[in-house]
């Protein structure tokens, strides 16, 4: 409920927010010359004598930009942390700190990999290949919810998607669709780092995972011909 909340509020806050900006500035102006730093661009440009006002919401944003990343990447290690401990990914990524209990480990790996992507790739392209990773995996959660209802509709669920596969669906859609929007290099980008991934789930995972059966549990027993 605080997730769903929170969206709501966000949500409201963005539109309202979007209404005074297209209000002070022509909505075409953030698409050529304002693009990520909108804000600034239109107190700059349309508010004379403001420009301490500017100075202020560029730092704010990348006060904010910077307690997002900072919690991205603490559930980063997270989501390694449990997939290694499945199988999924090397035991590093599980490994726990002594006295603290936290995939620390994890923790630098993902900073350091994050921070050197950050520094030499561009922003723009990095932001691009964020949304397309973020979007789909919102696709492959939708997916994995109408699939778990069919093959394991007895599974104890604390929360319960509604109107299945109708919600499912509509995610899917919007998410494909902006993806598909985005720019082709982008996309590009998006499928290379897919079979990055593919190569690591068939060449480690497969091999590791603790989520597979053994062949003893797959393959027929001589007791079952008898």
């Amino acid at each position: 409920m605080g997730i769903l909340g929170s969206l709501v509020i966000c949500t409201l806050l963005y539109v309202l927010f979007s209404w005074v900006l297209t209000g002070v500035a022509p909505y075409s102006d953030f698409v050529k010359a304002g693009k990520e730093a909108s804000v600034t661009y239109a107190i700059e440009t349309y508010m004379q004598g403001y420009g301490w006002l500017a100075k202020s919401v560029t730092i704010a944003i990348l006060a904010g930009f910077s307690s997002v990343i900072l919690v991205m990447l603490m559930g980063q290690s997270r989501v390694f942390y449990t997939m290694s401990s499945d199988g999924l990914l090397p035991k590093v990524f599980s490994a726990l700190h002594p006295k603290f209990r936290t995939p620390y480990k994890s923790n630098i790996i993902l900073f350091i990999f994050v921070g050197a992507f950050a520094g030499f790739v561009p922003g723009s392209v990095a932001g691009d290949l964020t949304s397309i990773g973020t979007l789909l995996a919102f696709v492959l959660v939708c997916l994995g919810v109408i699939i778990l209802r069919k093959s394991d509709p007895h599974l104890v669920r604390p929360f319960k998607t509604p109107f299945v596969p109708l919600v499912p669906i509509l995610g899917i859609v919007v998410c494909l669709a902006m993806i598909i929007s985005l720019w082709g290099t982008t996309l590009l980008s998006a499928v290379i780092w897919m079979f990055i991934g593919l190569i690591v789930f068939f060449g480690y995972s497969r091999k590791h995972s603790k989520l597979i059966p053994p062949l003893s549990d797959v393959l027929p027993k001589a007791s079952d011909f008898e």
